[in-house]
């Protein structure tokens, strides 16, 4: 036995710092210099400050932990194993191997523990925002005096990297306004980056910037000062309005007696002379490998069992709340299962033929319409709900003042909100949706792609889809950004024709349980299809369906989404006058449509019937997958310009007489 608690804790932080070198080293890949600098502000988290259950790792009131730094993630594979999650040794040493549970960035739903995916930097710093957000809009709907079910707090550890990234500023400066004193961020301040010392790059006083966002500094001169650590965490703790960063000055690679505090320890292996020199300098031996001691791994197992009586106590609590407070815990029960009020859909508002609108406008009647069915429909638009149509009535707007208010305002920080949103979705128990113009979905594509991988739901509103926008212009006017979305695997793209394709877009978005949904709306009004004489806009929940077919054998097929679904119908009734049969389909979701079986595609899309051509405002490239070698696109492939949306839409060639001067030519090649 060691002779006190000081020394187990001491070389339990060792004994991290030598995993996190023996891993890296195996592996042969990784960053080393991190973990080995932050093992001491990792006991402290697991040990000291964090309540977790290690064997029910999505407990409702958990601390939540995000490494935001994830490129340091075997501090936190380490810890995870010594706490007692489910992580081995073994997986350990399969550190950033095929189908490890250990993977090069921490990755969501990979290991218990890791609450989201991290790598890209700045991303976990605002997510943790969104968690923040989620944990103060949960605790003002269901605590109650003598009954705070929610009132957890989230750990983030992040590098100068992610200080670097503006998205990490556009969530600070969220996360001061709104008040949000359950965000606690550890700053490594190593001054080391990949290329070298952080000053070639990076001078500014972070501690000053944070003090100007509303945050609660503190400043750490020693990274090894465990009770230093410890302390500071109580005085943030403390400070329940402004979130806490704590600056803490670390060595890069503490312990390497060649590398410490150089950027050859940042992205690589030490190298195995040098790992011998760590577990020397540590008082390990330097011949074995993956060394734990019993007494390290049951000191942290003792703390890990802990959190299942502090689970119970909650759960004990939860109990009695139930007891006093029924209608509110079924509420809450209905949210935390995830399953949708009964007969909300039948609900959805139905539009006649002549209620033309934008599907901008018909989308924010269709939300408001969801937002009295489901309460946990959350979200905002960065500084455009007027434009966009997604402020939810009589909802209120969360602030620091009215934490339980359902509409948010972003601000102009596209990139923020989209990560904001992925660390609401990420507490599982809230539906978060955000809002701007399409064009600016290239601000907030790194979230996306993060929300997709993690296959988490948040919902995109997308206005201003196409050049029919007008006169805003060139930079506006989105011609790319569809074909973009559309190739992001997991994530699903939904372009609606009309108001009631509007409504089932949004039954499709809220029904789906894996990736991220965009509904792409226009700015400009169109047509309201009938219903009773053409096919049922609940063919939205299948990509594609025959909106209007010919009375025989069509001779082709018309192929469109969103506003040139109506064009396409009116150029349907001009080449039956010519006694030309063509079939109508609306598209509004290339990859619902891939999810169907073949028989459904066949229907759809008969391989005898060849000639087909595709109208859409925006890049061609992708539809020839679906109008085949004798078919063609009318589509944009140049950016647009400042004119009327109607002058544009022409004179690019979105116009009855083009589309059926285009389908005669495919007949008649």
């Amino acid at each position: 036995m060691k002779d006190t608690d000081q020394e187990i804790v001491q070389e339990g932080i060792n004994t991290v710092r030598v995993l996190s070198a023996d891993a890296v080293q195996k592996a042969e890949s990784g960053h080393p210099g991190t973990p080995m600098a932050l093992a001491p502000m990792g006991h402290v988290l697991w040990a000291n400050v964090m309540n977790y259950n290690p064997k029910s790792p999505k407990w409702a009131n958990r601390d939540r932990f995000i490494l935001s730094a994830g490129h340091a993630c075997m501090l936190q594979y380490s810890y995870l194993y010594l706490t007692g999650y489910d992580i081995s040794l073994d997986d350990i040493k399969d550190f950033r191997q095929l189908n490890s549970k250990t993977a090069g960035h921490p990755e969501y739903d990979l290991l218990d523990g890791v609450e989201v995916t991290t790598g890209p930097l700045g991303q976990g710093f605002a997510n943790s925002v969104g968690f923040g957000i989620a944990q103060k809009h949960m605790a003002a709907r269901f605590n109650k005096p003598d009954f705070s079910l929610f009132d957890y707090h989230i750990y983030t550890i992040c590098s100068d990297g992610d200080m670097m990234e503006g998205v990490a500023s556009e969530a600070a400066s969220m996360a001061g306004t709104m008040e949000l004193g359950n965000i606690i961020s550890f700053y490594d301040d190593n001054s080391i980056s990949i290329e070298g010392d952080t000053d070639i790059t990076f001078k500014e006083d972070v501690a000053k910037r944070f003090e100007a966002y509303g945050w609660h500094v503190q400043s750490i001169e020693d990274g090894r000062d465990v009770e230093a650590l410890t302390q500071a965490v109580e005085n943030a703790k403390k400070e329940t309005k402004k979130p806490s960063l704590i600056k803490v000055r670390t060595h890069i690679a503490y312990g390497s007696p060649n590398k410490v505090d150089t950027a050859g320890a940042h992205g690589s292996a030490l190298g195995e002379d040098e790992v011998r020199l760590v577990k020397e300098f540590f008082g390990f031996d330097p011949d074995k490998h993956f060394e734990v001691s019993d007494e390290v791994l049951d000191y942290y197992h003792k703390i890990g069992k802990e959190g299942a009586s502090k689970e119970q106590e909650w759960n004990d609590l939860y109990k009695k709340y139930k007891e006093k407070y029924p209608e509110l815990a079924q509420e809450y029960e209905q949210v935390s299962s995830g399953k949708l009020p009964e007969g909300w859909v039948e609900k959805l508002p139905v539009f006649k033929e002549g209620d033309d609108m934008a599907t901008r406008k018909a989308s924010g009647k269709v939300l408001n319409v969801i937002g009295k069915l489901i309460p946990n429909l959350i979200g905002g638009s960065a500084d455009l709900s007027p434009s966009t149509n997604t402020m939810l009535d009589d909802s209120g707007s969360f602030s620091a003042n009215n934490y339980g208010g359902r509409n948010f305002h972003f601000g102009v920080r596209e990139h923020a909100m989209g990560s904001v949103l992925n660390g609401i979705a990420l507490n599982d128990y809230l539906i978060p949706y955000g809002a701007t113009f399409l064009i600016f979905s290239d601000y907030m594509r790194p979230p996306l792609r993060l929300a997709a991988i993690m296959k988490k739901k948040i919902i995109m509103v997308y206005t201003h889809d196409s050049i029919g926008l007008g006169e805003d212009g060139t930079t506006h006017q989105p011609v790319e950004q569809l074909v973009g979305l559309r190739s992001v695997p997991n994530m699903t793209v939904l372009r609606p024709a009309d108001a009631n394709e509007t409504a089932h877009a949004w039954r499709v978005a809220i029904e789906h349980v894996d990736g991220p949904v965009c509904l792409i709306f226009t700015r400009q009004t169109v047509p309201t299809i009938n219903q009773d004489k053409y096919g049922k806009a609940e063919g939205v929940e299948k990509g594609a369906y025959i909106l209007s077919d010919s009375d025989g054998q069509p001779q082709l097929i018309l192929i469109a989404s969103g506003s040139e679904v109506g064009l396409v119908v009116e150029a349907q009734k001009q080449l039956k006058e010519e006694n030309i049969a063509a079939r109508v389909v609306s598209m509004p979701s290339w990859n619902l449509f891939e999810k169907q079986d073949a028989a459904y595609k066949e229907e759809v899309f008969p391989k005898d019937i060849k000639k087909r051509l595709a109208v859409e405002a925006g890049s061609p490239l992708g539809w020839h997958k679906y109008v085949t070698d004798e078919g063609d696109v009318i589509g944009i492939d140049k950016f647009g310009e400042s004119a009327p949306g109607e002058e544009l839409m022409k004179e690019y060639g979105f116009s009855v007489e083009n589309v059926v001067k285009k389908a005669k030519a495919l007949l008649n090649k």
